[in-house]
């Protein structure tokens, strides 16, 4: 038997083993879990919503304002951009469309 067929062989028992153990592990008689009002589940989500927002580090508004002007200078860069680009292409359409038509 090669080393491959050896691997699959395993592999195989492995995978009937883990079968057999989730099915012991399912009792016959599921007794029906006990969930949460939607209310309670509700409160609590917010509860830990605010612990969370207390850990967060917020940013001074001078870092905020830094950020801001960043964003606006690539927009306006980009933007800049995209209107050379367009111009350019609608100069060289017109041109082969003169040149051909």
């Amino acid at each position: 038997m090669s080393e491959l067929e050896q691997r699959d062989n395993a592999l195989d028992r492995e995978s009937v083993n883990s079968k057999k153990a989730q099915e012991k592990a399912k009792s016959p008689a599921k007794k029906k879990e006990d969930k949460p009002k939607l209310s309670a589940r509700i409160s609590r989500w917010v509860k830990d919503l605010k612990g969370e927002l207390k850990k967060v580090t917020w940013p001074t508004l001078k870092d905020t304002m830094k950020h801001v002007g960043t964003v606006i200078a690539c927009v306006v860069l980009v933007g800049v951009f995209i209107w050379v680009f367009d111009f350019v292409a609608r100069q060289v359409v017109s041109a082969l469309l003169n040149l051909f038509g």
